[in-house]
């Protein structure tokens, strides 16, 4: 036990993250949820059990022991996906519904976006692209993008 943390924390055979709080009370299933995902992916993540009860409360990861960080920093990026957009190649149409070819950090990909509400402003300069699928794909910072995506963007929003 951690005794600084007043918990543990584990995976089992499953591959299922187990929390043991400091009465012995064990859960499994446990799942890290960040407050911020995009502005501060690091500060403020929860410890939520199967029932979406709030266990344990992370201000900042770096302050966790390496053992602990590790098994969180696996579970976070096991269930997040999101692509970030890097570069703008094509767009089939700038009416919707249309077909984009973008390159991202994860490799090029090509999607349809069904409507421009499809695109959200996260800040004044991240936007967050959801396709017909539900993906969502990031635009960290809109106007460091070359010349050409922006281009190809601005006329969406």
């Amino acid at each position: 036990m951690n005794s600084a943390l007043g918990y543990q924390l584990s995976r089992n055979s499953y591959g299922r993250l187990v929390f043991t709080n400091q009465s012995g009370l064990v859960q499994e299933g446990v799942v890290p949820v960040r407050s911020f995902p995009i502005t501060e992916p690091d500060q403020g993540i929860a410890l939520i059990d199967p029932n979406g009860h709030e266990l344990a409360w992370i201000d900042r990861l770096i302050d966790l022991p390496e053992d602990y960080r590790g098994l969180i920093e696996s579970e976070l990026s096991s269930r997040e996906f999101m692509p970030e957009i890097k570069r703008i190649l094509k767009v089939s149409s700038f009416i919707t519904p249309n077909t984009w070819r973008v390159e991202t950090d994860r490799g090029d990909a090509t999607f349809i976006l069904k409507g421009e509400e499809d695109i959200r402003r996260l800040t004044l300069s991240a936007l967050m692209i959801t396709d017909s699928h539900g993906i969502h794909f990031l635009i960290r910072d809109r106007l460091s993008l070359d010349r050409h995506s922006r281009k190809l963007l601005d006329h969406f929003l």
